[in-house]
């Protein structure tokens, strides 16, 4: 179990926490819309392309 843990663990987070916590943001606040009745399929894939954007934009500006 605990190897399973740790392999999960980096699956998900990987090199970018902030990716993961976008991700499960984006899915929160499009269940809470779905629950409010608004249609909220557009709303994941807009979040993570601008999470993606975001840290790309992080990884090539640190790098001389």
């Amino acid at each position: 179990m605990t190897g399973f843990g740790h392999f999960l663990y980096d699956f998900v987070v990987g090199d970018d926490w902030t990716l993961a916590v976008v991700t499960v943001v984006a899915i929160l606040a499009a269940w809470l819309l779905d629950r409010a009745g608004v249609q909220s399929y557009w709303l994941v894939p807009v979040i993570v392309v601008a999470g993606l954007a975001v840290s790309l934009r992080r990884a090539t500006a640190a790098r001389p």
